[in-house]
């Protein structure tokens, strides 16, 4: 029986350039040369990671943002998540400073719920999503926001209307649509206890502990 497991693989690159840099990602172009020698153009954007964060309270329910997304033409609801903005910086730390900034909670019981890479045949970006639970409010001020962030909004949903509403076509946002399935599915499976720790080894972005 095959084993179905990703597997990292580098096929070889005989050019590459950067036509663009922008403020956080940009765009490569690379040569590669194909199995039968054959040389092809790939462009892709070139991010630099980010975390999400399911945060999950006593009632069952999931901390979710709304908030205007240019790109798409749409206010999404989503969890918390963010930029990896400083090389090798630890995911979790990351995102426990999203949840704090975005929704000014901190949470006691952190787990790895799913990695996943976005759009993986235009863009490098990966994404680890956390499991958080225990939740309280955070000590302290609240993160002042600007530009898009000045118009989000803030609820709670129970988790089982989140499946719903994502099976439905509803929702969209990958980490919303990600992190409550996988949820679902532990839940169904080995149960939460079974999920990877929190500082648990993430290939794609290499952290320090």
């Amino acid at each position: 029986m095959q084993q179905v497991q990703d597997t990292p693989e580098e096929w070889r690159v005989v050019a590459t350039t950067t036509p663009f840099t922008g403020n956080k990602t940009s765009v490569r172009t690379d040569d590669v040369v194909m199995p039968d020698g054959s040389v092809v153009r790939r462009d892709y954007q070139v991010h630099p990671g980010s975390v999400a964060v399911l945060a999950l309270d006593e009632q069952d329910r999931v901390v979710v943002l709304r908030q205007y997304r240019h790109p798409v033409r749409q206010k999404l609801w989503e969890i918390p998540a963010g930029l990896l903005d400083v090389p090798g910086e630890n995911p979790l730390h990351a995102a426990q400073r999203e949840l704090y900034e975005e929704a000014h909670v901190k949470a006691e019981d952190w787990r790895v719920l799913a990695d996943v890479y976005t759009t993986p045949g235009g863009c490098d970006e990966a994404v680890r999503i956390f499991l958080a639970r225990d939740l309280a409010e955070a000590e302290g001020e609240r993160f002042e926001v600007a530009e898009e962030e000045a118009d989000m909004e803030l609820a709670r949903v129970p988790l089982a209307d989140l499946v719903r509403k994502v099976l439905a076509g509803e929702l969209h946002n990958n980490c919303l649509v990600v992190g409550v399935l996988s949820l679902a599915a532990a839940r169904a499976g080995e149960g939460l206890d079974a999920l990877r720790p929190a500082e648990a080894p993430w290939p794609a972005r290499p952290f320090a502990s």
